[in-house]
């Protein structure tokens, strides 16, 4: 048996390819329990996601499941990221979940707080929350 045939037996089969099909109803749950633990209204929540339409978003709500776009699983993603650093990082979760309505004098939210960041709509804003609190936990782990 030749080395390449012998490496090919030993592989490990390719990461399967997740559509956002497949990912849309967890991620959506997901979102929904965090933005219950922030206490964020439909509005705020709407313009994380990229502001979906109103009878969406609430679609989305009551049944757990939808379509996201590539741009909202993105959405999704860093305000799973953020979630995650804060629990790190505070680890009381009443404090962690506070933390994003709070004035914050870091130069990046010139006092204002990190979810007045979140709302500007732009997805840039919700990479540079994670990527903040990732550089305050010491990497991106």
């Amino acid at each position: 048996m030749t080395v390449t045939a012998t490496r090919r037996r030993h592989q490990a089969p390719a990461p399967r390819k997740w559509s956002p099909a497949d990912l849309s109803g967890p991620a959506l749950r997901t979102f929904f329990r965090v933005c219950d633990a922030w206490k964020l209204n439909a509005t705020e929540a709407r313009r994380i996601l990229g502001d979906p339409p109103r009878s969406t978003y609430f679609l989305w709500k009551r049944t757990g499941e939808g379509q996201l776009s590539r741009d909202a699983l993105e959405r999704v993603s860093y305000v799973l990221g953020i979630y995650k650093a804060l629990q790190i990082l505070l680890p009381r979760p009443e404090a962690a979940d506070a933390w994003i309505r709070k004035p914050n004098a870091a130069p990046l939210f010139a006092g204002a707080s990190a979810l007045e960041r979140m709302l500007s709509g732009n997805v840039a804003d919700l990479y540079v929350v994670r990527q903040y609190l990732d550089a305050q936990r010491g990497g991106w782990n």
